[in-house]
């Protein structure tokens, strides 16, 4: 037999082998280049002893004068998260005082998250929460996009609990965003005398559209923003004060509306409703400037958007279209090209330079 006879023969056995046994695809496994380090100005406050005794790690970990970040993480969304980070760096005045909090579902290979940002970040200062989701599962409802209804997405509506009982404020980010602009800015927002939390307010919006028919005619529910004006606002960027959360038992007050969902059916967007049921009308409004969101387009399409008008200091891709998968796709929007340099994930090909 010629040996390219043999050659064919053997192809159309390993052809049959793995049509009758075929491999499964082992998962991408995403790799992420190191990012700079950063350091503080010489006008940076110094964190020493400003913090609480019911610490056992780094004073800066509960230190009041430092800027402490929440974010979730998780290995659908880490190439932006990673992408986030680096913005928030990369644009602070006082880099080596930020302090990262994430937030990982229980099921989720928290030692290998942990390690992705520790490559990519050998100096930043965090820690990683693992989040049961348990609790929460059982109050979710089904919405209109199923990326909406991840247990982590209501992760937010928990950081009073998960975070240490010394940290008092803290910035929520989600993980389809860049800053390019100084956090602590946003950080030092004035909550007033008794604001829980501060976000964007946006009173153009069709506040009526984020429930249903039945929320507004029944007789009780529909009085529920009747002694507030109540403002749509994205909970992707807030400002909270933890002290005030826990305090008000807020987490409860949440979960109270999610548990009304469960029995009438009263909203259609995942963990955006039990949010401005509680706080719509209440909250501290900030500039516009730190929440360009909508850049991923809606929830069904994700078609390219613009800016609002007005500056910028942080633009937000919430919505269906994630800037990494259009680029990967070969479909960008014009806006994702900000985005792009913010983009730590290590290609097969790439070069050092």
């Amino acid at each position: 037999m010629s040996q390219h006879r043999l050659l064919i023969l053997l192809s159309l056995l390993l052809f049959t082998i793995l049509l009758v046994n075929p491999i499964s695809a082992s998962p991408t496994i995403q790799k992420f280049k190191e990012a700079p380090q950063f350091y503080n100005s010489a006008d940076c406050p110094i964190i020493d002893d400003d913090h609480d005794d019911d610490v056992s790690a780094k004073p800066i970990f509960c230190s009041r004068r430092a800027v402490h970040v929440a974010m979730t993480l998780d290995a659908a969304y880490i190439r932006g998260s990673v992408a986030a980070v680096l913005s928030v760096l990369q644009h602070s005045s006082c880099p080596e005082n930020i302090v990262f909090h994430f937030v990982a579902s229980a099921s989720a290979d928290a030692s290998s998250l942990r390690s992705t940002i520790s490559a990519s970040f050998p100096y930043l200062e965090f820690n990683v929460y693992v989040f049961n989701v348990s609790s929460v599962s059982r109050l979710i409802s089904s919405s209109i996009r199923s990326a909406l209804d991840c247990p982590l997405n209501y992760a937010r509506s928990y950081l009073a609990d998960l975070l240490p009982p010394c940290v008092r404020r803290v910035v929520y980010l989600d993980s389809d965003l860049i800053l390019v602009d100084d956090i602590a800015k946003l950080a030092a927002t004035d909550l007033g005398r008794d604001s829980v939390l501060a976000a964007p307010e946006y009173c153009n919006a069709n506040f009526t559209s984020y429930f249903t028919s039945a929320f507004w005619s029944n007789p009780t529910l529909s009085l529920t923003f009747a002694d507030r004006k109540a403002c749509y606002f994205n909970t992707g960027v807030m400002v909270i004060d933890l002290s005030r959360w826990r305090e008000g038992a807020y987490t409860a007050r949440i979960e109270e509306w999610m548990a009304m969902q469960k029995r009438m059916r009263i909203y259609e967007l995942g963990s955006l409703p039990p949010f401005l049921l509680v706080f719509a009308g209440l909250i501290k409004p900030v500039n516009h400037r730190w929440n360009q969101h909508g850049l991923g387009g809606d929830n069904f399409r994700g078609l390219c958007r613009d800016l609002h008008p007005g500056p910028v200091s942080l633009l937000h891709w919430s919505g269906k279209g994630k800037p990494w998968a259009r680029l990967d796709a070969g479909r960008p929007c014009p806006l994702d090209a900000l985005w792009s340099p913010y983009d730590l994930l290590q290609t097969p090909f790439a070069l050092d330079s």
